[in-house]
């Protein structure tokens, strides 16, 4: 055969093997795999590497418009670039819903903004207000778009859906064929307790984690997936934060019920005190559902392991730390209610997760290939095309360096963000070499792709999101 590229040398991991083999490249895909390949071509070294399929981050928000008029700091093309600089080269990102607005509009306008990505990209639809004609007309055209997960808030003003509004959004889905994700925070426990917070002068950044403790997580997780049963609708539950969270999801998978949990790398590393340091900084680390305790750090890591949580992360979501689309936006004396919370992590997910679980003994190779490439792809309708290495696959590659340390900084995260929340902690095992479809978009923390050079993503069926039990009592509602 006649290969565009072969990588030659490397250990080939996957979510099942790690096998050293050579990769054969063509038009963009991966065409060939033998322990040892002839090329006339081009070669690239993979010698002393492991060679991972390209990252698959199904949780970013990137220059997505809010309903004030703003709209995210972080562009398509500094997203890639710092999605390239940390192994991730494809992303779902979200179009927002405005209450009172209907989709397409906005469907249509993010679609243009994320032409100058260089990642691939695909979209979840935020539901917030599903109205008749969204439910019955525009949901359907999204799905002829490619679209097949909806995400719902169950907190956040205006974004929160109550009980009757998320089961019309269940419904839809199950009809549709489309996937559900959940933010799971109880709306009316927050804002009694961010209330009363206020009141007696609790306002500091620190106070975010007291007005969203553990039980706010845990009732919402409870009630999204009970209310998911009952419909028999798949759903994940997005950013799982502490052990009581998972517990419900994993006693729901235990009955048999379509529940996913996604963790990240926040919830790994980062804790409650992060929130507490002096003045302002600590809202550089305020995020939702809140950073917990040290001690629940391990616990994440014991329903990783089990596969109740089995998608990680970056919930990538960047307010700058200065300026006036950023952190401080409504001043620096501000509540903590009105301090946009929510922090940048594409670049730092990969390396985190590799040094935090590979390089410290918590999980093996393939768990850390399956959690942040193969398991999102398959739950969101990319696979097989995305997050395994194998024939016919897309040649997104990631030449990985497992000793190479590297200490994070802001400058080494590439993103538009003035700041990352793990400045100065170290990591074992780093990304020296990123393909995406065969060609080198990432080399030594130089980005070489050009914007527009992504591709979108529009996903068909697939199995996952197919109601695996029926009705209960055998009564269809939706009939």
């Amino acid at each position: 055969m006649t290969f565009d590229l072969v990588v030659r040398g490397g250990t080939v991991v996957t979510a099942a093997d790690a096998v050293r083999a050579d990769i054969g490249i063509a038009g963009g895909r991966i065409v060939a795999l033998a322990e040892t390949l002839p090329a006339e071509g081009p070669v690239l070294d993979a010698g002393g590497l492991h060679v991972l399929p390209g990252g698959v981050d199904s949780h970013c928000h990137i220059e997505q418009p809010e309903a004030d008029g703003s709209v995210h700091e972080e562009s398509f093309v500094t997203a890639s670039a710092s999605a390239f600089a940390g192994g991730t080269t494809s992303v779902i990102c979200f179009i927002p819903q405005f209450r009172g607005h209907a989709i397409g509009p906005t469907f249509d306008d993010y679609r243009l903004r994320a032409r100058r990505a260089m990642a691939d990209y695909a979209f979840h639809q935020i539901v917030t207000d599903p109205t008749e004609d969204v439910v019955e007309k525009e949901l359907p055209a999204l799905v002829a778009h490619g679209v097949r997960s909806f995400k719902v808030f169950l907190t956040y003003d205006p974004l929160h859906v109550d009980d009757a509004q998320y089961l019309r959004v269940l419904a839809a889905a199950r009809r549709l064929g489309c996937l559900v994700t959940v933010h799971c925070e109880n709306y009316h426990a927050i804002t009694f307790l961010t209330e009363r917070l206020l009141a007696r002068g609790m306002r500091a950044p620190k106070y975010h984690a007291w007005s969203r403790p553990p039980a706010v997580e845990r009732e919402a997780t409870h009630r999204a997936i009970a209310l998911a049963e009952l419909l028999g609708q798949p759903i994940q539950i997005f950013h799982v934060s502490c052990a009581e969270a998972a517990e419900e999801i994993a006693r729901a998978k235990a009955r048999g019920v379509a529940v996913w949990g996604e963790t990240c790398p926040q919830y790994l590393t980062l804790t409650g005190s992060d929130m507490d340091r002096p003045g302002f900084e600590g809202a550089k680390f305020m995020c939702s559902p809140a950073p917990r305790g040290a001690d629940e750090h391990e616990a994440i890591w014991r329903f990783i392991r089990t596969r109740v949580l089995d998608v990680v992360t970056s919930d990538h979501c960047g307010f700058s730390y200065e300026g006036d689309r950023g952190k401080a936006r409504h001043g620096r004396s501000a509540p903590f209610r009105d301090i946009p919370n929510g922090i940048p992590g594409l670049a730092a997910r990969l390396p985190i997760v590799f040094s935090e679980g590979v390089a410290k003994g918590r999980i093996d190779l393939t768990d850390f290939v399956a959690l942040t490439a193969t398991n999102p792809a398959r739950l969101f309708g990319l696979a097989p095309r995305k997050g395994t290495i194998a024939i016919g696959a897309d040649a997104d590659l990631v030449l990985w360096d497992t000793t190479k340390r590297v200490r994070l900084t802001n400058a080494v995260m590439q993103h538009a963000i003035d700041y990352t929340p793990y400045e100065g902690m170290e990591v074992t095992g780093w990304p020296v070499v990123t393909l995406r479809r065969g060609e080198v978009v990432m080399r030594e923390g130089s980005v070489q792709a050009e914007p527009g050079t992504g591709r979108y993503l529009p996903r068909g069926p697939h199995s996952m999101p197919r109601p695996l039990a029926p009705f209960p009592n055998g009564f269809d509602p939706l009939g």
